[in-house]
């Protein structure tokens, strides 16, 4: 800690931020255990009682990430202490966290990290001004005049700036625009994953922590949603002693900041980062000693609920009928006037964005298997199909890929609402309904190769592997569009009750609040802590709303907005050996199809890790990043604006979309066979790099497509097959000897022709409309199959949101809705393709920290901290251009 950071924050001072968050502390545990003894209970009654919701068609993948890395590669980050910016290089391990090293070799010698993020809580900002407006919003009165040089200055128009509002902050920049989009979609996903920190797999310990949150606050006269309710336990609860203590700080320190404006900022960042780490390391230890706590009391307070849960039930629900004759009147006028009119458009608000996000999932992981369907058949078939599989099994956790569907919450807005309901901002809903969507991705993609991992040895031949992938595809597509329904319908249920129920808590209060006392008479001592007045007066409002919110969602789906599911329909398990293929040992595509690894050392075996996501630049040849620092500094500076040299060996012009590339395919097959002049390769070619082979994709990123994979040059005399056809419309009747032949067409470049000699059959025919007959023996010609059309689900119970949401809201026993029956979809277009990687180059890491930066010794020999369930993967680097 520097000598101004420590002329503010003295012993005396010290002593006041111990005692404030000792106390807001001692506040809270006594929240958290009368809360911990409510969900003990409920969590026993739920599994005594059952009353799950319907089964989810698609199966879950338990180690979506294991000896995986999601991304590496170098940037510049601005170093503080010398004012410089150094070059680094950043591994994102599959925990999330942000771990920098000195550079590469650093990484691969096993030295320790530089840096180490846990990005809980931070924003991710592209722009310089976005993060002046913020920091000069931090400290009230301290704004730097205009022609005055600012706290911070980028050496390159490519930013990448990690804000929080109490820790450090963090300054990256990267030399093109395509890569901070790049870097910005892996930040992004790091912030999304770490914000969800409370494990819902928690069923006492995390519905506890959550409503001991929102009673503190509550008891502070703060209703509505938190945007600070994000990361681990530890992280939150610092975020609940931080809002309280930072503003009695910056009265208190703010004016006694010496030196210019941008001086008094920078050291103001620091001061606040220093307090947040003293109020880290104290919650963590007072936290974890009320937890053990709880824990060694959770025995004796167990068996008397598994003893007396009768006469519990029985004393809650006398109890509540006794509040419920109290609070539903009064509850009722304020939810007519107040409540109720606006239902039906915040529904509307919340459904369009993410529906759409939805639908943008169901169609990248369509378009991902139609265009390896495609490209199988040419390439090699099972050898290339072990190859794309090893792609697919990770396109959840692909921050690119996924970037798309990700994008359609953004427009997501309450306008007029977030005042009326006390909702400070959409981030909570928006962020929540990202993971709904990367979580639908994986049980899609997982269920999709845990199909074809068993049909693979029933196949004969590669025309029967190109049917299958069809018929599963569409087989999972149906279950994809039941599941997604279901959690759709679900989400908005949550989303309604969490920026009503906090709305009309505050409404009642004045009336209601100061009346509760009187019912604690009616609580027997001995069940004291498993009921109280305080959650079943929640229960009360939220059962007095929660019959409009129902009724809103279920007209929603009769009227078929949004594929959204009726209630009246109920889709059965199809499949029910199917969750039990999921229960077996996790698919390695590689391990098991091309034989197992021979054994390599640690060193190797880290260096060599598989990455989900590709680098931009190939990693053999001078970095755009060896450029002194001094030098970036400067404006002329020649090395600023280095531009993208183009491949040779691609076309400067290519189509666009998937449809486009497809239609210049059949052209293409239908042409005169003359000699293709120029191909697309899309081989391995065998490089060294630090005496390890690596595989080295040929495709160069930006200038191939991503809608389509390249494909390698076709032999002579070889047929060029096509995929399975799209799965046809509902109602629509397909003879079984219709004679259609199933032809994939390579992917050429648009103008390439076809060799001499090579035999292309009709492709494959696209799907009727509905009700339309196909008679026996047609053939019919047709580009590339469209996507099934998302359907709707089944709504599942309506259960309160947990820790994801921010503010949770209090439980209560609601009926769970009727099942919903799936038919088969319709076909609309696949939708645009985001940009697939370029170069790739795999590291592993696996390191995180829960705050902040930690800064190890450049001359340190001891191996960085590894992070809990992380592993090392042997194997090799897998490079693409």
């Amino acid at each position: 800690m520097g000598d101004v950071v420590s002329t503010h924050l003295d012993e005396g001072r010290r002593q006041h931020i111990a005692e404030k968050t000792g106390k807001v502390l001692g506040e809270f545990c006594r929240c958290y255990k009368e809360q911990y003894g409510v969900a003990l209970f409920n969590s026993v009654r739920y599994e005594i009682e059952g009353n799950g919701g319907p089964q989810a068609q698609l199966l879950h993948r338990k180690v979506p990430l294991d000896d995986h890395v999601i991304y590496s590669g170098n940037l510049f980050q601005y170093i503080e202490e010398n004012k410089k910016w150094r070059n680094r290089f950043c591994v994102v391990p599959h925990n999330y966290g942000l771990v920098l090293y000195e550079n590469k070799l650093a990484y691969e010698r096993d030295l320790p990290p530089r840096v180490l993020v846990n990005s809980a809580g931070y924003k991710i900002l592209t722009s310089v001004d976005q993060y002046l407006e913020l920091v000069n919003s931090s400290l009230p009165g301290v704004t730097p005049k205009s022609g005055h040089s600012p706290i911070l200055k980028c050496p390159t128009d490519f930013p990448l700036i990690l804000w929080h509002p109490y820790a450090r902050h963090y300054y990256f920049c990267v030399m093109t625009g395509k890569e901070q989009e790049k870097w910005r979609a892996v930040f992004q996903d790091c912030v999304r994953h770490c914000n969800n920190g409370i494990s819902e797999d928690s069923k006492v310990e995390a519905p506890a922590f959550t409503d001991a949150v929102r009673m503190y606050r509550q008891s502070k006269e703060q209703y509505g949603t938190w945007d600070m309710l994000c990361g681990n336990e530890t992280q939150v609860l610092s975020n609940l002693v931080m809002e309280e203590l930072l503003p009695e700080l910056r009265t208190t320190i703010g004016p006694r900041l010496k030196g210019k404006a941008q001086e008094r900022q920078r050291t103001w960042i620091q001061i606040s980062d220093a307090v947040y780490r003293m109020v880290y390391e104290q919650t963590k230890a007072q936290y974890d000693a009320a937890m053990a706590k709880c824990e060694q009391e959770r025995p004796q307070m167990e068996s008397t609920i598994r003893t007396d849960m009768d006469q519990i039930i029985t004393s809650k629900e006398h109890l509540a009928s006794k509040i419920r004759a109290f609070v539903l009147p009064k509850a009722e006028v304020c939810v007519r006037n107040h409540v109720q009119p606006y239902i039906s458009s915040i529904l509307e608000a919340l459904m369009t964005p993410t529906s759409q996000g939805f639908a943008e999932v169901r169609e990248v992981f369509f378009k991902e298997v139609t265009d390896m369907n495609m490209n199988i058949v040419n390439e090699g078939g099972l050898e290339k199909l072990v190859e794309y599989m090893e792609k697919l099994s990770h396109l959840a956790f692909h921050p690119v890929k996924m970037q798309s569907c990700y994008e359609k919450m953004d427009q997501l807005k309450l306008e007029g609402l977030q005042q009326r309901f006390d909702v400070s901002s959409t981030s909570v809903f928006k962020q929540r309904a990202q993971i709904h969507m990367r979580q639908q991705m994986d049980d899609a993609v997982y269920t999709f190769e845990t199909l074809l991992h068993q049909e693979l040895g029933k196949l004969q031949g590669k025309d029967d592997l190109c049917k299958s992938i069809q018929r599963i595809l569409e087989r999972v597509l149906k279950k994809y569009d039941y599941d997604s329904s279901t959690v759709r319908k679900k989400f908005f249920r949550e989303a309604l009750l969490q920026i009503t129920i906090p709305f009309l808590l505050k409404k009642l209060a004045p009336t209601c609040k100061g009346e509760l006392a009187k019912f604690q008479e009616l609580i027997f001592e001995d069940f004291a802590s498993f009921i109280l007045v305080e959650n079943t007066y929640e229960e009360v409002v939220l059962q007095s709303v929660m019959k409009d919110i129902m009724q809103a969602v279920k007209e929603a789906a009769v009227q078929r907005k949004h594929n959204l599911y009726r209630d009246s329909m109920v889709m059965h398990n199809s499949d029910p050996n199917l969750h039990l293929l999921g229960e077996g040992i996790p698919i390695d595509w590689g391990e098991e199809y091309s034989g197992q690894p021979e054994a390599e050392p640690a060193a190797d075996k880290r260096r060599r890790a598989k990455q989900v996501v590709s680098v931009i630049q190939d990693d053999e040849g001078v970095l755009p990043y060896k450029v002194d620092a001094e030098a970036l500094l400067q404006p002329g500076s020649p090395e600023l604006r280095e531009p993208e040299e183009p491949d040779p060996g691609v076309p400067p012009s290519s189509p666009d979309g998937v449809e486009e590339i497809r239609e210049a395919l059949v052209k293409e097959s239908l042409g005169d066979g003359v000699e293709a002049e120029e191909r697309l390769t899309n081989g391995t070619y065998a490089t060294r790099e630090s005496g390890a082979t690596e595989e080295v994709a040929a495709a160069t990123a930006g200038s191939v497509p991503s809608d389509v994979s390249p494909q390698g040059p076709a032999s002579e005399g070889d047929g060029m097959h096509c995929a399975a056809p799209a799965s046809p419309a509902p109602g629509a009747e397909v003879p079984s000897k219709a004679g259609l032949h199933h032809a994939t067409p390579a992917s050429a470049v648009p103008g390439a022709d076809v060799p001499s000699g090579t035999s292309v059959p009709y492709t494959a025919p696209a799907s009727p409309m509905p009700g339309a007959d196909v008679p026996s023996g047609t053939s019919v010609q047709h580009t590339a199959p469209a996507s099934p059309k998302p359907r709707a689900d089944d709504p599942s119970g309506a259960r309160m949101p947990q820790a994801v949401l921010a503010s949770p809201l209090p439980r209560a026993d609601v009926p769970s809705e009727a099942r919903v029956l799936h038919a088969a979809p319709a076909s609309p277009a696949p939708g645009a393709e985001t940009p697939s990687p370029s170069a790739g180059m795999a590291c592993h890491q696996s390191s995180d920290k829960e705050t902040g930066e930690e800064v190890a010794p450049p001359g340190s020999e001891c191996s960085p901290p590894q992070p809990a369930d992380t592993t090392e993967s042997g194997e090799g680097v897998q490079t693409e251009f």
